[in-house]
């Protein structure tokens, strides 16, 4: 198979994968405020992929770095029904249409905190090992510090997700040498020689990296 054939394909696979999933009304709703908010919000596949995650793990607390409009936290508890969910985000007009969503979709507000501020403030006065699942989508260029809290965070068994893992395509791409690139490939590096946890990295959207903390 020639280069052109293989991407052609590529392509298509990750068109059906994103086509094949059916988003609910309330996360359709989200995701067009995402939109005019200009958020980049995770994918439909990307969200289903959180929801079976957490409807495996069966969380009772989720911490999400990075809330958007709630289309992530929306996919994410329609997969743990009972967890409650901590979200960080620094802009509050975003945080003020993700709380409408959850409204609307029927979650309580006794299972939603969100916290307006910047991450790196916030994430070290989080009490460690208190969370069983902990979603990275914010800012890219500081990734690695994200991912360093999560795991802080979460228990022993508990799993960190990381979007845009492959960032556009050019974690993959060794000619691409641009700082956030380069921050995605460190991590990954960082992540597949330590004995801390295991890892996957999913190619689904723009990349989805998942890490479970092994027990001491």
């Amino acid at each position: 198979m020639n280069k052109e054939h293989y991407l052609s394909d590529t392509a298509a696979i990750w068109r059906f994968t994103e086509e094949f999933i059916v988003e609910r009304p309330e996360i359709v709703l989200a995701r067009q405020h995402s939109s005019e908010l200009g958020i980049d919000a995770v994918t439909p596949a990307v969200g289903a992929q959180l929801a079976v995650i957490t409807a495996a793990s069966a969380p009772n607390n989720i911490i999400e770095i990075g809330t958007g409009a709630g289309v992530s936290g929306l996919w994410m508890l329609s997969g743990a029904p009972k967890a409650m969910l901590t979200s960080i985000d620094i802009e509050a007009e975003y945080q003020q249409d993700a709380r409408r969503a959850f409204s609307d979709a029927g979650i309580g507000a006794n299972r939603i905190r969100l916290i307006t501020g910047r991450a790196l403030d916030v994430l070290p006065r989080m009490n460690e090992r208190s969370y069983d699942i902990a979603l990275v989508d914010a800012d890219p260029g500081k990734v690695i510090e994200y991912v360093e809290h999560a795991l802080r965070l979460v228990r022993a068994g508990g799993t960190v997700l990381v979007n845009h893992a492959l960032w556009r395509g050019r974690v993959a791409d060794p000619t691409q040498r641009d700082d956030i690139t380069v921050g995605y490939r460190t991590l990954l590096k960082e992540i597949s020689e330590s004995s801390a946890v295991i890892s996957a990295l999913s190619p689904v959207g723009d990349g989805v990296l998942q890490l479970t903390k092994r027990h001491d």
